[in-house]
């Protein structure tokens, strides 16, 4: 199996995460959503924000975005859980599509990714969305423990990689108009 399309599986996995744990705090309340909690980020909105800032900058920087070193000045925090989700949403299918472009070649593409006044950073494009993809489970972690501490049960987030659980993912698959014969191939 070529990288590639552990990549494009990946950034799928990431986006029916993000739709699963999204669903799951919609019922919260905007107190409950800004609580003082237990992790890096104090509160739920402030990791989800977290996320979605660093999911721009690292999308950004794969699509060759102009103006990404002043990207955390410019980042602006929601307060509410429904657009932070429509924002995420599109980072999400905006890295989805970067994913789908990928071959051989593309994984080793140079992604350059602008830092503080006149540093950047460059690395392989496979290396930066493997980075990406360990932030985005590391942080949605913390959320899922955070959830342990409201009346929300946390979801499931990892049934996605595999084909053989199919069944446990083929609502959000509907949901998110995904089909399984043209994510997973033969495979299913």
């Amino acid at each position: 199996m070529h990288a590639a399309t552990l990549l494009r599986l990946q950034a799928r996995a990431n986006r029916l995460a993000n739709h699963r744990l999204h669903l799951a705090m919609a019922t919260l309340t905007a107190a409950e959503l800004h609580a003082p909690r237990s992790s890096f980020f104090p509160t739920l909105m402030a990791t989800l924000n977290h996320v979605l800032a660093v999911d721009q900058y690292y999308v950004g920087a794969l699509h060759g975005d102009a103006g990404l070193a002043e990207h955390w000045h410019r980042y602006l925090p929601d307060r509410e859980l429904a657009p932070l989700a429509g924002r995420q949403r599109l980072v999400d299918e905006r890295l989805i599509a970067c994913c789908d472009a990928l071959d051989d070649a593309g994984c080793e593409r140079t992604v350059e990714m602008p830092r503080r006044a006149g540093v950047v950073q460059r690395d392989a494009a496979a290396f930066v969305l493997q980075h990406l993809f360990m932030h985005q489970t590391h942080h949605r972690g913390q959320v899922h423990a955070m959830l342990s501490g409201t009346a929300v049960s946390p979801p499931q987030l990892d049934e996605f990689l595999m084909p053989s659980d199919a069944p446990l993912r083929s609502a959000e698959m509907a949901a998110l108009g995904w089909d399984e014969a043209a994510v997973y191939g033969h495979r299913i």
